[in-house]
């Protein structure tokens, strides 16, 4: 993770309010208005008490009190106005940052998600997003609303002297800026800690809930919920540092807004002692300042859940600066499937050598089948030629063209790849196959379920193609996904198929009505088989053996 410094985090996500820029501007002079309505409704109060007592006044004491009842309505109606305009900023922000984070997400898929925790990146994209609505909402408009705020206050109190202006404005920095930096820095670390703590919690309770099933059958139940409470424990260790430096900073503000008061009284009743200001310039300078300090507090409260909201913006941007292994390719001429050809591939992940100097050659409408041992590489060159990753050495080609040198979206119409783990969305069978081709018909949906053998076992459902498949998928077997993963790959209609061991989890019958239907498409589609089993190998024209690497 790139630790990125508070002013950087908050200058990159100030950056993307730009759209919205006439929204916040009215955010901060509504805001600006309520909290000035808010001061003034005690200065006028001491006005009025000026005017009883038989000082000279701008208004009189029934225009007084109209203008404290007047600010008072208006205070409300402005604070609504400014609340409105934020949170309408905020969740319209959210959203934009949600699409930019799922555009990152396929951007880096498959090649840089590959081992990436799942349930850390479910808290990025839910709660780590979420969090920034404070920032949003309650961070900058609030920062220049107290910069306004206080220029304007200042200017009023220095009318009466120019000390007071300057103590007013020592006092506004000291609760709005010293208060909350002293704050972030006694947080260090905490909120960064926090959201990867809970990043690795929510990872770790997604795959305890995967994984139930075999905690019961080996009874390890007890020990799982140990672990949870320890990571649960040490991740409210966490929530409970940055509630204390919370509290502190509160109380420390308090403190410190109660000596700055008397402060002010103190200076000015000195300098009405010598004369400078009179009985005025005592008591409005004081009231002034003792009812103004709202958006220095506002400010200073932010010191510890700043510390929480750089955090997540922070793994926010980091996915969203992520660069991909993989770039996009768009511009070039489409073409058309005449072939595949692997030339002298050497391929490395993680620092080991998957595949050196591999070739094979794949005619336009064969099937060729690969074999070889788990981890000797079968899988990885499918990805090549899907281009997951790219070749460092070598060449991967269709139609004699580079797939390096091919629209993506190209490329992807003339492929399709199935894996052994077949993914089912929570939704309907139709709609499951329906991503293959979006607008296929019922009629090339049920044509394509024959063809991989399953279309009898979805009739008995209740509901037919309608059925739900549940979460995951976990509804169905091993077996009834994986026909299901074939049935998109029939219904895409890509010349060019990929078929990671398509049959492992099928029984004999099903295999053979299987491998019919692709011997049948052998006219229309070229196929490259991957497979242990022997018997899948029968209708490959011709089969290449991967071992340590290495073809033959």
């Amino acid at each position: 993770m790139k630790r990125r410094s508070g002013f950087a985090v908050m200058a990159r996500l100030i950056g993307l309010v730009k759209p919205l820029a006439g929204f916040m501007a009215l955010a901060v002079l509504t805001g600006l208005a309520g909290h000035l309505c808010a001061a003034f409704i005690t200065i006028f109060g001491g006005y009025a008490a000026l005017s009883i007592l038989g000082f000279d006044t701008p208004l009189g004491l029934t225009g007084l009190f109209v203008c404290l009842g007047l600010f008072a309505l208006l205070r409300g109606v402005l604070r609504y106005a400014e609340q409105a305009c934020n949170h309408f900023i905020a969740f319209k922000l959210l959203a934009l940052i949600r699409d930019k984070v799922f555009r990152a997400l396929r951007r880096l898929c498959p090649a840089k998600l590959e081992g990436r925790d799942r349930g850390d990146l479910i808290s990025v994209i839910t709660s780590d997003v979420e969090l920034l609505e404070v920032f949003y909402a309650h961070t900058i408009s609030p920062i220049a609303i107290a910069a306004l705020f206080t220029l304007i206050l200042c200017l009023f109190i220095g009318s009466f002297h120019w000390a007071l202006g300057l103590l007013a404005l020592a006092a506004y920095l000291t609760v709005g800026v010293v208060v909350p930096l002293v704050t972030s820095r006694l947080s260090g670390d905490a909120g960064l800690s926090f959201r990867t703590k809970s990043g690795e919690l929510s990872a770790f309770v997604l795959d305890s809930l995967r994984g139930l099933p075999e905690t019961i059958q080996y009874g390890r139940g007890r020990q799982r919920l140990e672990e949870m409470n320890t990571r649960t424990d040490a991740l409210s260790s966490y929530e409970a540092r940055m509630k204390r430096t919370a509290g502190r900073s509160l109380a420390s503000a308090n403190t410190v807004i109660l000596a700055l008061d008397l402060a002010m009284l103190f200076a000015s009743a000195r300098l009405c002692q010598a004369g400078a200001v009179g009985f005025e310039g005592v008591l409005l300078p004081t009231v002034a300042l003792m009812s103004s300090f709202g958006p220095c507090i506002a400010l200073a409260n932010l010191g510890s859940t700043l510390q929480s909201t750089f955090a997540a913006g922070n793994r926010v941007l980091d996915i969203l600066d992520e660069t991909p292994v993989v770039s996009k390719v768009t511009g070039r001429p489409a073409i058309s499937f005449t072939g595949a050809e692997v030339r002298d591939v050497t391929f490395s992940y993680g620092g080991k050598t998957i595949l050196d100097g591999v070739s094979l050659d794949v005619p336009q409408n064969s099937v060729v089948g690969i074999v070889g041992r788990s981890g000797s590489g079968k899988s990885t060159l499918l990805k090549l030629l899907m281009r997951f990753w790219e070749v460092r050495k070598g060449a991967v080609k269709l139609s004699g063209t580079n797939v390096s040198q091919i629209n993506t979206a190209n490329l992807r119409d003339m492929e399709s790849f199935v894996t052994q783990d077949t993914h089912l969305f929570h939704d309907s069978i139709k709609n499951n196959l329906r991503i293959a081709k979006l607008d296929a018909t019922d009629e090339e949906i049920v044509a394509a379920c024959k063809k991989a053998s399953v279309h009898d076992f979805i009739m008995t459902l209740p509901q037919g193609y309608d059925t739900s498949v549940g979460e995951l998928g976990g509804t169905l077997s091993g077996g009834e996904r994986q026909r299901l993963g074939l049935a998109r790959a029939f219904l895409h209609g890509a010349p060019l198929m990929l078929l990671d061991e398509p049959t492992s989890n099928l029984d004999s019958l099903n295999e053979a009505v299987i491998l019919r239907s692709l011997g049948e498409e052998r006219e229309d589609r070229t196929v490259i088989l991957v497979s242990h089993r022997q018997s899948t190998m029968r209708i490959a024209q011709r089969v290449y053996s991967v071992e340590n690497g290495e073809i033959s």
